[in-house]
């Protein structure tokens, strides 16, 4: 059944290619982004272009998760040019790169905003709609480094990420007696295909980042991206992370799983997140309510 889909952060990386995998598979896909008439608008014109080569329905639609009357705006025109939004794909987020101190505790906050607080802001816009339907499906783009091999030097994104993912565990349950179904793709640490270690951000602090610099981790930050490059098999291809949002979202509802894992490196996060999220089902139905970990088939 052909799903009516909501990405954000789909100029580029992860959002970018699951958008156009999603319109190659038959849905109607709307790619978000923040500043299409300005800074994105060749991110515009591609997306635009292979609509057109590939005479898919895909449709770039201006979205900036900092901005409640943005993710307002975006949903109410989806839906009132459908009359429902079946799938939210919440893939919005920002890496930076550096010694933890040397970071500002504005950057922090700047951080938890894009990556975490910028999915409640969608949420807020989206879910009385999903409410309304009594069905449709949140998938969450998480990372292996919530819960596997945490390489310092990525703390603010680490633990973005990692708020992220437990608001993500904890909308599940809240929304499954609406029939609103939860899943949650767990990237591993990509270093070829996106620019995601190529854009991230950087330590505001550049006196303290350049003590680290010249003291006993000089050189670490080479050691690190080389260590995690290393692990990278060379035929990791990043358009898996793609192929398995649409292989989630082609399930049938109710059938989808509650997470997925795409890390060729292996760092360990399927193993323990495997533990946390059969302890959460274990608990929930010790508590009488393990009708939450299914979305309410109506």
């Amino acid at each position: 059944m052909k799903q009516i889909i909501l990405i954000t952060g789909a100029s580029s990386g992860f959002g970018a290619l699951a958008a156009r995998a999603l319109a190659q598979a038959g849905h109607t896909v709307y790619a978000s982004m923040r500043e299409t008439k300005g800074r994105n608008a060749p991110q515009v014109e591609a997306l635009e272009s292979y609509a057109r080569e590939h005479a898919v329905d895909l449709r770039a639609i201006e979205l900036d998760v900092l901005s409640q009357d943005s993710a307002d705006t975006a949903v109410a025109q989806v839906v009132a040019a459908h009359g429902r939004l079946d799938v939210v794909v919440h893939n919005a987020g920002h890496m930076v790169f550096g010694p933890a101190e040397a970071f500002t505790p504005e950057q922090f906050a700047q951080l938890y905003d894009v990556n975490v607080l910028g999915t409640q802001r969608v949420n807020r816009a989206a879910l009385p709609q999903l409410r309304r339907q009594r069905k449709g499906l949140v998938l969450w783009v998480s990372s292996s480094s919530t819960r596997g091999g945490t390489p310092p030097y990525l703390a603010p994104y680490f633990a973005a990420k990692a708020a992220m993912d437990s608001v993500a565990v904890s909308y599940a349950g809240e929304l499954a007696r609406w029939g609103i179904e939860t899943s949650i793709v767990v990237p591993g640490a990509f270093t070829k295909g996106t620019n995601h270690f190529t854009h991230s951000g950087k330590p505001a602090d550049t006196a303290r980042a350049e003590e680290y610099a010249k003291g006993p981790y000089a050189g670490f930050e080479d050691d690190i991206l080389r260590g995690l490059a290393a692990c990278e098999p060379a035929d990791a291809d990043v358009a898996t992370v793609a192929d398995a949002m649409v292989d989630i979202v082609n399930r049938p509802h109710g059938q989808r799983p509650f997470r997925v894992h795409i890390d060729p490196s292996d760092d360990g996060a399927a193993v323990v997140a495997a533990v946390a999220d059969r302890i959460r089902a274990e608990f929930l139905r010790r508590v009488g309510v393990g009708d939450l970990l299914s979305p309410r088939v109506i």
